[in-house]
């Protein structure tokens, strides 16, 4: 291969995954170069057709024009289309795929139609490199999945049938739930149309996690089947970077719950190869954390949250769309190899991620809605507060880099000053209840813009709300409770926890939603309090050192009045009622003799 840099479009629906990516790309290989990143099909084809017309431009006018991109890496969760078309229009332009799809008639269909290369996410970034190296070479770099049990056999026709079956009917069925979720973002529907389409969809929905589970992939291995009809050894191509990759899990856990129609199912792995007892944990994490999700979501608090808008089916779906992209979050910081130290300086733009996913996929992404003469694209509203709800929501949400570390490297959890290993049950308990929190915070902040800007349309409160809050007055007392409560938590209750050195933490019980408090140091935060904040703490301390005083003094006057009036003026009244009773007594004494 010549020493010319390599310029790659990488293709690929998450933001975090492409900034891991182009991160590690730049610091360590300066011959690769991430020329343009696309978000979608659409985007990419058009960056695509950019180049190519630069490049005509340039050969018409004798200029000497080298190809602005010599590589696609690509995600195929975009669709197979997608590949079709880009080998259609430039066949001389490969492709390397780097998904977390692992289904075998999906990867040979892609194989197929010409594609050079595939890696899994979750593969060593030296291995993908060196399939980046090899597919620009004209060579193939394929990684191809064996049957565990048997890694010499070849798969029998019952298998191939079921993965074939399993492959069409999700196709089908994601085909047509795609099809009834955008008819269901028509803001002019009949209420009987979309009763029937709501249904429609969750049978359809129901259908797919059939499928996932009663045809279940293969726990696979993989191993890499390169052309080696090349010449092997490039100086740019380290003698390791073609060795086998580690068991890779494909058990798709809590994905298949969820409902994310076009998103193939997500494994929670540890960076590290071969450490199985970390995946177990996450994935149990995880699993019963979807479990209560399926149980009442009643708020048993005295809190005013921004989900009890919502009726609790929708309350529900927003949970698991959350969930979804949770595990997906984590996969990509685990692919990106980050580090646990990095994590606190990522976790402002996790939560930002996470919360722009949650509210695209919640209120789909390409949603319009009709107010007055004007169409509104409803996601990008939206994610206009994003400041807003980075501020009162997403920043206040504590622990969470803990828990994405311990889902990620097994680190310990400090639980009353005293560290607990991944596998106690003690760990488990603390980062399940931290990701509750999580779930519940980030929910209220995908609802806090709705209500801000589109809280009384019609459309939106019969799409989304509970039938007790659709009147335009019980919306605005609904908001009111709000505000009053984003005021009080930041003058009261956020200070008097920073001085009481606690967490209170929203999560999910068997009856609904309820709060807890856990212990946790936070003396930085509170030597940064000012202003009423602080004013708050000092009061609390005054009266923390005043009160047993106060209540001795008090005690003390209490006892002393109690004597006088008990032993004091309660004798002398005893003593003169006696006088008084004894009188009466003899003078109705002496009336009865002289009657007699």
């Amino acid at each position: 291969m010549s020493d010319r840099t390599i310029k790659l479009l990488l293709v690929d629906p998450d933001p975090i995954f492409r900034i891991g990516f182009s991160r590690l790309i730049a610091e360590s290989y300066p011959d690769i170069q991430i020329v343009a990143e696309a978000e979608t099909s659409s985007v990419a084809r058009k960056i695509l057709a950019d180049f190519a017309r630069e490049n005509a431009t340039a050969f018409s006018s004798g200029l000497p024009s080298d190809a602005a991109v010599n590589l696609v890496v690509l995600e195929l969760q975009l669709g197979l289309e997608l590949c079709q078309q880009l080998k259609s229009h430039y066949p001389d332009l490969p492709i390397l795929i780097l998904s977390s799809v692992q289904e075998p008639a999906l990867l040979a269909s892609a194989k197929a139609i010409g594609v050079e290369g595939y890696c899994p996410k979750g593969t060593a970034i030296v291995e993908v490199v060196a399939a980046i190296r090899q597919v620009v070479s004209k060579r193939t770099y394929w990684i191809e999945a064996e049957v565990l049990q048997n890694p010499l056999a070849a798969p029998s026709i019952l298998a191939l049938v079921r993965n074939h079956l399993r492959w069409t009917g999700l196709q089908q069925i994601d085909t047509t739930l795609a099809a009834v979720t955008a008819r269901l973002q028509v803001p002019d529907l009949s209420l009987l149309d979309r009763a029937f389409l709501a249904g429609q969809r969750r049978e359809l929905l129901a259908s797919r996690w059939l499928v996932t589970h009663l045809l279940p992939l293969p726990k696979a291995s993989y191993k890499t089947v390169a052309n080696h009809s090349a010449i092997a050894g490039t100086k740019n191509t380290k003698e390791g970077d073609l060795a086998q990759s580690s068991v890779t899990d494909t058990s798709e856990g809590v994905s298949a719950l969820l409902p994310q129609p076009s998103t193939a199912a997500v494994s929670i792995v540890h960076l590290e190869n071969g450490n199985l007892s970390h995946r177990k944990e996450a994935r149990e994490i995880l699993e019963f954390t979807a479990a209560k999700l399926d149980q009442s979501l009643q708020n048993l608090t005295a809190i005013a949250l921004e989900t009890d808008i919502f009726r609790e089916g929708k309350k529900r779906e927003l949970l698991k769309t959350i969930l979804q992209k949770v595990v997906e979050v984590l996969e990509d910081l685990r692919f990106a190899q980050v580090q646990p130290e990095q994590l606190i300086e990522m976790q402002r733009l996790i939560l930002r991620d996470l919360w722009q996913g949650a509210t695209a996929d919640f209120f789909g992404r390409y949603a319009m809605l009709q107010v007055g003469d004007r169409q509104l694209e409803i996601v990008n509203l939206l994610l206009q507060d994003v400041e807003i709800v980075q501020v009162e929501i997403l920043n206040k949400i504590p622990l969470v880099s803990d828990l994405f570390s311990y889902l990620l490297f097994q680190t310990p959890l400090i639980i009353d000053n005293f560290p607990y290993k991944a596998d106690t049950p003690e760990a488990k308990a603390r980062a399940e209840l931290i990701l509750h929190n999580l779930l519940i915070h980030v929910a209220n902040a995908v609802a806090q813009p709705l209500l801000n800007r589109l809280a009384d349309v019609e459309i939106i409160k019969q799409n989304f709300y509970d039938s007790r809050l659709i009147s335009t007055r019980e919306i605005e007392k609904f908001r009111n409770n709000l505000s009053w409560k984003y005021r009080w938590n930041k003058y009261y209750i956020e200070p008097k926890a920073i001085f009481e050195s606690r967490y209170d933490l929203l999560i999910f019980t068997g009856r609904g939603i309820a709060q807890t408090s856990i212990y946790a140091p936070r003396g930085q935060e509170l030597q940064q309090l000012s202003g009423i904040p602080q004013v708050v703490t000092l009061a609390l301390e005054l009266r923390d050192a005043i009160a047993p005083r106060f209540r001795a003094v008090i005690a003390f006057l209490g006892s002393g009045v109690v004597y006088v009036l008990t032993q004091v003026i309660g004798r002398a009244i005893g003593l003169i009622g006696r006088g008084i009773l004894q009188g009466i007594g003899g003078s109705v004494s002496e009336g009865r003799k002289k009657k007699f």
